[in-house]
């Protein structure tokens, strides 16, 4: 695999657990960490890179079709 392809794999799974947190125990990690509110640039910046990431994914997958049956 391709390095930007290994790096969004990896923030979509860290994406996927904070949500995961979210939903099950209503914790966001990321703003306890970085914050929330008004002074939240760094957590809108993790954010948009996880979102890209996933948007990645999908490209990848659709252009270079990881999962097709080799005959």
């Amino acid at each position: 695999m391709k390095v930007t392809t290994i790096i969004a794999f990896i923030l979509v799974i860290i994406g996927a657990i904070v949500w995961g947190l979210v939903g099950i125990f209503d914790f966001n990690l990321v703003a306890m960490i970085f914050g929330s509110g008004a002074e939240a640039v760094v957590s809108r910046i993790i954010y948009s890179l996880v979102g890209i990431s996933g948007l990645w994914l999908i490209f990848y997958s659709l252009v270079y079709r990881p999962f097709r049956a080799i005959n």
